[in-house]
């Protein structure tokens, strides 16, 4: 799970919610006005890091303009295959305590949404209840289900849920079925026919730290996961998308010591030796169904992470 994730679940496991006892939370409308005044937008232009594309398939990323980014931290993208609704984790300042961030009103998941060519200003995507404390993200989306994982007033330890799009809302949240917690399943993807689910997990069988592992789905049953032994490796392997056609795998794994973003092929139904794509600070890659690749880049600068931001590498025969 990304470092906003990590946080919450610490926080969780060894204090609760006993902190943040302000059960009259609001959810704020306006994500801009959270963000301190002082704060100063990086660029791609003053990025001390930038991306490093290593393919010719894809033209040079870059911030996603439009009403998505600010100069908070944008992560976690998550693109519908039209490539008209952009899905994200926003907090105002990836370093403030996570206390703060439970009880903001806006730290949580939004939706950008593509409008005649533009990004329109994000909008919260609410998954809980009024005045109930809830801190929400790793979104995934197909059709009118969501899936997201929450540390949630209620309930203990972190935990999977889904809601349904309906009436024009998100509504009837439910946590997961059983075998979420007992596979241990992190970041996930189910694939289109939603008879698979690639996940990331550090439990025991893998390689080393996260490991990418699919499980198959049996009559609505999630089955035991079976390590994806040749896209894993010794380093942090996670935060896995599938192709809408199943045949290509996009991921996160740590590359002279940042995240990077690789790819495997599936050939004769074997998953092969991954490529680097991206490198330097770019991870959870997600794609439309026009090939364009979405993923978050992290502005780091003296070991500290300043900001983070949704960029879009787009396909390079398409324009």
């Amino acid at each position: 799970m990304n470092k906003h994730i990590i946080s919450f679940i610490l926080l969780f496991l060894t204090a609760g919610f006993g902190g943040c006892a302000n059960s009259n939370i609001q959810i704020s409308k306006d994500r801009l006005a959270s963000i301190g005044t002082s704060t100063v937008k990086i660029t791609a232009q003053t990025d001390f890091y930038p991306p490093i594309m290593h393919t010719a398939k894809w033209l040079k990323p870059e911030p996603l303009a439009g009403g998505v980014n600010t100069s908070g931290a944008e992560d976690s993208p998550f693109i519908t295959p039209d490539g008209q609704n952009l899905y994200f984790f926003f907090t105002p300042d990836p370093n403030i305590p996570v206390q703060k961030q439970v009880s903001d009103g806006v730290t949580g998941i939004y939706i950008s949404r593509l409008n005649n060519g533009q990004w329109s200003q994000a909008e919260r995507v609410v998954l809980q209840d009024k005045n109930k404390l809830s801190l929400d993200g790793c979104e995934f989306v197909q059709a009118d289900t969501i899936w997201f994982c929450a540390a949630r007033q209620g309930y203990t330890d972190l935990n999977w849920f889904t809601a349904q799009y309906k009436d024009g809302r998100w509504q009837n949240w439910k946590i997961a079925p059983q075998q979420f917690k007992d596979y241990q399943i992190g970041e996930l993807h189910f694939t289109t026919d939603k008879q698979q689910i690639y996940f990331h997990s550090d439990r025991s069988g893998g390689l080393g730290q996260y490991d990418i592992w699919m499980s198959e789905i049996k009559n609505g049953i999630i089955q035991p996961p079976i390590n994806i032994s040749a896209v894993n490796s010794p380093q942090a392997d996670g935060w896995p998308y599938i192709s809408q056609n199943g045949e290509e795998m996009y991921f996160t794994r740590t590359y002279l010591g940042s995240p990077s973003i690789w790819r495997s092929q599936k050939i004769n139904g074997q998953w092969q030796t991954p490529e680097l794509l991206i490198s330097q600070f770019a991870g959870e890659p997600s794609l439309d169904n026009q090939g364009n690749l979405y993923f978050v880049h992290h502005y780091y600068k003296d070991n500290k992470m300043l900001e983070a931001d949704i960029y879009v590498a787009r396909q390079a025969d398409k324009k």
